[in-house]
């Protein structure tokens, strides 16, 4: 069910290289994984009682790391919320417009133009103008 790749393979392999034999992933919460890895293949002697026990440190294990990292409530929701003027702005770049043109176009000056670019690209996190565009387009925010 939970077959790794890429760079998520990289435990796998980590535990394999250093003699682990079998293993048992318990997701926990939809944000964590932990995994229990043994130096021997596990069979039937793992029993319903140690998966429940291990179940259990798995969900303390979370408790603790969230404590650690910090839960983000805004994490179900993290697209940024741009105004309709940055919306607009960006909608204008996004067609390959000049800030000269999107300023005539929007009746703005280009200085405020300019002004709305690096607020969404704040917001965004983004480097540059082009990369401020694909995320907002990536995230929905303008079509």
């Amino acid at each position: 069910m939970l077959d790794p790749v890429g760079i998520d393979r990289w435990p796998v392999d980590l535990a394999q290289k250093h003699g682990m034999r079998d293993g048992y992933m318990c997701p926990v919460g939809g944000r964590w994984v932990v995994a229990f890895w043994s130096p021997r293949v596990l069979n039937h002697s793992f029993t319903h009682q140690t998966r429940g026990l291990l179940y259990l440190a798995a969900s303390a294990a979370a408790v603790r790391l969230e404590q650690l990292v910090g839960y983000e409530g805004r994490r179900i929701d993290s697209r940024a919320h741009l105004t309709t003027r940055e919306q607009a702005v960006l909608r204008h770049a996004s067609l390959g417009e000049s800030l000269q043109e999107t300023a005539r176009a929007l009746g703005l000056g280009e200085e405020t133009v300019r002004s709305h670019l690096k607020k969404a690209q704040a917001k965004l996190g983004t480097r540059n103008r082009t990369h401020t565009v694909a995320e907002a387009m990536r995230d929905l925010i303008i079509l």
